[in-house]
């Protein structure tokens, strides 16, 4: 895919509220907000990678924002990072989280938009 077209399909997540129209709806969204750091834009920058991610960078943080699902692979990050990438290192940097979040393994943190999904990690 072009970067053209990349881009276009990647918008800031944040509206005016004159743009915001409020509904009933569930949007089955889920994200995370990490402080700007040097893990926080390894990570973004990778998450990035993936068309169904938005990442959206302000001033002191920065959201990583997806529908459905966010799978975020400890190992593969450390990878693109240089070094290593903990779950709890992960954790510390996520300043806050929507949808619910579950650690599947010492590799695997996945958020989830839907919360039925959950049922499935659920023993």
């Amino acid at each position: 895919m072009s970067t053209t077209a990349r881009d276009a399909t990647k918008q800031n997540i944040f509206k005016s509220m004159k743009d915001i129209t409020f509904d009933r709806t569930i949007s089955h969204q889920c994200g995370v907000t990490m402080n700007d750091s040097v893990e926080a834009r390894a990570i973004a920058e990778f998450m990035d990678e993936d068309p169904n991610v938005t990442v959206t960078h302000n001033p002191a943080t920065i959201r990583v924002d997806g529908v459905g699902k966010l799978v975020f692979k400890m190992d593969e990050i450390s990878e693109y990072l240089g070094r290593e990438m903990t779950a709890e290192t992960f954790e510390v940097n996520t300043s806050t989280h929507y949808g619910r979040m579950v650690r599947v393994d010492d590799n695997t943190v996945v958020l989830l938009g839907n919360m039925d999904d959950v049922l499935e990690y659920i023993e």
